[in-house]
């Protein structure tokens, strides 16, 4: 049995893992887009680094774009296999490819129309959204907790990971020359105390295990109240400077949570006067989605809604949905909260709120996750004096910031936790991926001293023997 690693290798997106067993079947863990990568991004898009005619099954951890961004490539690339992912992914990652494809045919279109004028040839969308739609069909679900064959010889078994709606670790019992083995790959983790989610699950023991380590040498603050923190920024941005305060969030996720807590301050009569728009048609499609599976809550958002039916609304709460519409935004004077995707900031409608308000003193640009580096809200939060978006210089005159509380990726002790279900001398190997290289390296020494001797940090395309 071999492994290969593709993508989200001493990186955090792009997951891709390649597993090929000693029958010759290929099984892909996660089919990921590479994002806020820089210039390098397109050409890291434009080739998996296998053929994906060769894959026979893709086991999908999750919705999120970075798992799951590069399908409609994978199917457009001659694979033909089913795709198996917990109910709630299927549904939440129909929507975000459709939006990705969007996305590309919009910003290809935009970036065209310069090229054109400049003499320059013309670039092709990643992938359409036909071509995103074509892949639906080979979506396959299981619930989680069970046990189900996906080709001879391998059963998987999804487990709550606690990181979005949906979200699930994968764990692979392959038999191969008669003795069986567990793969547990554990997608993204989240956190165990999260605002709206059920703490990830505990899992059987494993003999390899792949480990997500975004906030690997990091812990999440815990004295910082998000409700409180949320009313700081409105009170400082719209109270006191009467700007506007564009709030970059994932629409699967980060969005649910800013609802629920910006709800909380309203039932508790804290939250100002002032506008609040969710500007992200994907967003209220994908609201729609969490509030089909209200089983995945935990127990304190599930008592809340014994007394609020709708833990995502609020009175001061304000609906965009045509481009026109968005655009206009940028003409109302007076303060404002625009909520809006992607979280990085590097597509999407927050891209172009950004443009439209960062060189103004008054408004502010508040993100509420990870963002790549190269991402603009990587640069943006290293302290960049300038920025260039959609090719535009721009100077950075708003106050940026970072809710750190809201992250949805579990810190290094939610990671430890989430490994204590199993016996450190019975895993033969552990994969550390889906994080930075420095942080990865601390991530291993902890681990090490927790007793799991083999922690290995994959580069790119590189590829391991797990031998018996």
């Amino acid at each position: 049995m071999k492994i290969s690693f593709h993508g989200a290798a001493r990186t955090v997106t792009g997951s891709k893992h390649l597993l090929e067993l000693s029958s010759g079947k290929k099984i892909l863990l996660d089919c990921g887009l590479f994002q806020g990568k820089g210039k390098e991004t397109n050409s890291l898009n434009r080739d998996f680094g296998f053929d994906p005619a060769s894959v026979d099954v893709l086991v999908l951890s999750h919705a999120h774009i970075d798992h799951s961004g590069l399908i409609p490539k994978l199917v457009e690339g001659g694979f033909r296999g089913k795709i198996w992912c917990t109910p709630a992914t299927r549904e939440l990652t129909i929507l975000l490819l459709e939006d990705s494809a969007q996305i590309q045919e919009d910003e290809t279109r935009y970036i065209n129309k310069r090229r054109k004028q400049l003499n320059q040839p013309q670039l092709t969308p990643l992938y359409t959204k036909e071509q995103a739609q074509a892949s639906f069909n080979c979506f396959e679900t299981t619930e989680y907790g069970y046990w189900t064959s996906i080709m001879e010889g391998v059963e998987l078994q999804f487990t709550d990971a606690g990181h979005i709606i949906g979200s699930a670790a994968v764990h692979l019992r392959i038999n191969e020359k008669g003795s069986t083995r567990q793969l547990s790959f554990s997608g993204d983790i989240g956190r165990y105390q999260d605002a709206i989610l059920g703490s990830p699950s505990p899992f059987s023991q494993a003999d390899i295990i792949l480990l997500e380590s975004t906030y690997g040498n990091k812990l999440h603050p815990l004295h910082q109240s998000t409700p409180d923190l949320l009313l700081e920024w409105i009170d400082r941005i719209c109270i006191r400077k009467k700007g506007k305060l564009i709030l970059a969030a994932f629409s699967v996720g980060r969005t649910q949570e800013l609802l629920f807590q910006l709800n909380q301050l309203d039932l508790e009569n804290r939250l100002p006067a002032v506008p609040i728009y969710l500007d992200s048609p994907l967003s209220l499609e994908a609201t729609e989605v969490v509030k089909k599976y209200p089983s995945y809550f935990n127990q304190s958002i599930q008592q809340v809604m014994k007394s609020d039916v709708d833990p995502f609304n609020f009175s001061s709460l304000r609906y965009i949905r045509a481009v026109e519409e968005s655009k206009q935004l940028n003409y109302i004077e007076g303060p404002m909260v625009i909520i809006s995707a992607s979280g990085m900031a590097d597509a999407g409608r927050v891209k172009h709120h950004i443009s439209n308000n960062i060189e103004n003193s008054r408004n502010g640009v508040l993100f509420t996750g990870y963002c790549e580096p190269h991402s603009l809200g990587g640069r943006l939060l290293s302290g960049k004096s300038e920025v260039s978006i959609h090719g535009v210089a721009h100077e950075v005159n708003a106050t940026v910031g970072l809710i750190p509380s809201m992250s949805a990726h579990g810190d290094y002790e939610d990671l430890c936790q989430w490994l204590s279900s199993q016996d450190p001398k019975r895993v033969t190997h552990l994969f550390l991926i889906h994080g930075e290289y420095q942080v990865q390296v601390d991530l291993k020494e902890r681990l090490i001293k927790k007793g799991f001797s083999f922690v290995e940090i994959p580069d790119m395309h590189s590829s391991y023997y797990l031998l018996q």
